[in-house]
């Protein structure tokens, strides 16, 4: 099975849930256009509250629609835009991709992968013990975040759902995704 969009989503303002869009504008260096979260430096809250002048390593989400039907075996319905992703993704094991990974997207656009997202207790909001099925702990005891990962862009363009996505692994040795 090929890599694909399944569905692009954005907000120009602060909520948990993005709506889906027919296509979204990536910006190198920012982001999505529009998209609260997009810029040179820290955009979430959080984040924010810790040192605003850091740099925005969280610029495009991307979650694999794979963990939707994960967490429906389990009594919970989530579409794509819920959890807070800019990108959605089918048919690429997302979690398992090494930091500094570029993902084309698309005719243009071109997107590095930093690191996982750190899922937050909002994603309860969505739906009441969600937050468990996207957290938990592998055979060692470590946490293991399966709520998708985050990226830079490197080049911009447009994506649409539809589009492919080539995956390009950095030189080795590659470095596992951590939170960022």
């Amino acid at each position: 099975m090929s890599a694909t969009v399944t569905a692009v989503s954005s907000n120009g303002r602060y909520s948990f849930t993005k709506p889906n869009r027919e296509s979204v504008t990536l910006l190198a260096g920012l982001g999505v256009e529009g998209d609260v979260h997009a810029g040179v430096t820290v955009k979430h809250r959080s984040r924010v509250a810790k040192n605003p002048t850091q740099p925005n390593l969280r610029q495009v989400h991307l979650i694999h629609e794979e963990l939707f039907a994960e967490v429906a075996a389990a009594g919970f319905t989530v579409r794509p835009g819920e959890l807070g992703e800019n990108i959605t993704t089918s048919g690429i094991d997302l979690l398992g991709l090494p930091v500094g990974t570029l993902l084309r997207l698309g005719d243009e656009a071109v997107v590095e992968v930093t690191g996982l997202r750190n899922p937050c207790v909002q994603i309860d909001n969505v739906q009441d013990g969600l937050l468990k099925q996207v957290l938990g702990r592998d055979g060692a005891g470590n946490l293991v975040r399966r709520a998708g990962i985050m990226s830079i862009v490197i080049t911009g363009g447009v994506v649409r759902p539809g589009d492919p996505i080539e995956v390009e692994l950095p030189a080795e040795p590659h470095r596992p995704l951590d939170r960022v």
